[in-house]
């Protein structure tokens, strides 16, 4: 398909006179993002303007851009990237981010964290060995030296220290308190989770980016890269509490990310399995499982789980204890805007999958009958 490219027609982007006499450059409806970046580029760096989203986001999303876009102020291209980014925030959401905004600040005004060490990643101390050594060696083989693979495309494997488990709990334990004493309205991770926090919203977000781009990112890049594995440039951050007087199970869901990554923190608990169901893309979640999609899963401390966001899941209840689990939910703009353009996800949907073998074993059969029909006429 010929977006994959990018478009590179230079009339594809047309300047136009503004009313103050300044020449602006405006993208129409055919500019179309590179599938792969370019590498070659350099790009800018918006951390000081007033933008509605990360400005690590624009910084990745640029080297997408067709090549003529590449040339235009700086300005102008944050608006095209933000006109495309904009197309992923249902009606409202543009006043629920400028109060979440407002939200964060108040928070960072006035809450003073626990441990400090937490908010700037420290690799030996956050990692086990064997987690680190094989980020280090970067390859395939070293991931899966450390990767088991119970089920296909849900990767387990341990990854954080059981004392970063301990600081990590106690700084969320930390900042629930404060949110109680200073009756402040704590916004949760998510819809379907009535506790929990957005470790984003206490400043961790920067210990998170690193950790999406550093060691989340390789691995998706390996094993994800039909769903924008080797893309991924924003996250949403946030800890689960299951247990009595918490939330106690999670329905049938997708996930709203690219690929999804669940490590349990603790503590002592029973049930709580996950249970996998196949992934599928937005026209056939609801559709059946067939048998080899079926899985359950397990909690134990310390241990991580990775898969797709489109990967149908959810939580068993929690029938003793208290599970605490920390997620982030891993997205690429990159691959959210390629999704328009394409209606086949045979590469990871498993209802397009066995919808396209169903037509290939059509034609075979529609193949094999003509030829068995023209034997037939010409031995008459």
């Amino acid at each position: 398909m010929s977006h994959r490219g990018g478009n590179s027609n230079p009339s594809a982007a047309k300047s136009e006179l503004t009313g103050n006499g300044t020449v602006s450059t405006l993208a129409n409806s055919r500019q179309r993002l590179r599938s792969n970046p370019n590498k070659e580029h350099k790009p800018e760096v918006y951390a000081d303007l007033e933008l509605d989203f990360s400005p690590s986001i624009f910084s990745s999303l640029e080297r997408h851009l067709p090549p003529n876009m590449l040339v235009i102020s700086r300005d102008d291209k944050a608006k095209f990237m933000t006109e495309i980014l904009l197309k992923y925030l249902p009606t409202g959401e543009r006043n629920r981010t400028q109060k979440h905004k407002e939200y964060r600040q108040k928070i960072k005004s006035y809450y003073q964290p626990l441990h400090p060490e937490l908010y700037t990643i420290n690799p030996t101390t956050f990692f086990v060995p064997t987690f680190l050594k094989a980020i280090s060696d970067n390859t395939e083989q070293s991931f899966r030296s450390i990767i088991s693979e119970p089920s296909p495309d849900i990767l387990v494997f341990q990854m954080f220290q059981p004392d970063f488990c301990e600081l990590l709990l106690s700084e969320i334990e930390h900042f629930e308190k404060w949110v109680t004493e200073a009756n402040f309205r704590i916004m949760r991770p998510n819809r379907m989770n009535k506790f929990g926090a957005v470790l984003d919203d206490f400043g961790l977000e920067p210990m998170l980016d690193k950790l999406m781009d550093d060691f989340v990112r390789p691995l998706s890049k390996v094993f994800f890269p039909e769903v924008g594995g080797s893309t991924l440039d924003s996250h949403h951050g946030f800890v689960v509490e299951y247990g009595n007087d918490k939330d106690v199970d999670l329905g049938f869901h997708v996930d709203d990310s690219e690929v999804t990554l669940n490590v349990c923190l603790g503590k002592e608990f029973s049930g709580g399995e996950l249970f996998f169901r196949g992934s599928r893309c937005e026209k056939h979640v609801n559709t059946g499982s067939q048998p080899e999609e079926v899985f359950d899963y397990s909690h134990a401390p310390g241990r991580a789980v990775l898969h797709r966001g489109r990967h149908r899941h959810g939580a068993r209840a929690t029938t003793s204890g208290h599970r605490i689990n920390f997620l982030m939910w891993c997205r690429s703009s990159v691959f959210r805007e390629m999704k328009l353009y394409q209606k086949d996800f045979s590469s990871w949907c498993g209802e397009c999958n066995r919808m396209k073998q169903e037509r290939q074993h059509s034609t075979c059969a529609a193949t094999r009958l003509e030829l068995i029909t023209r034997e037939g006429e010409s031995a008459a």
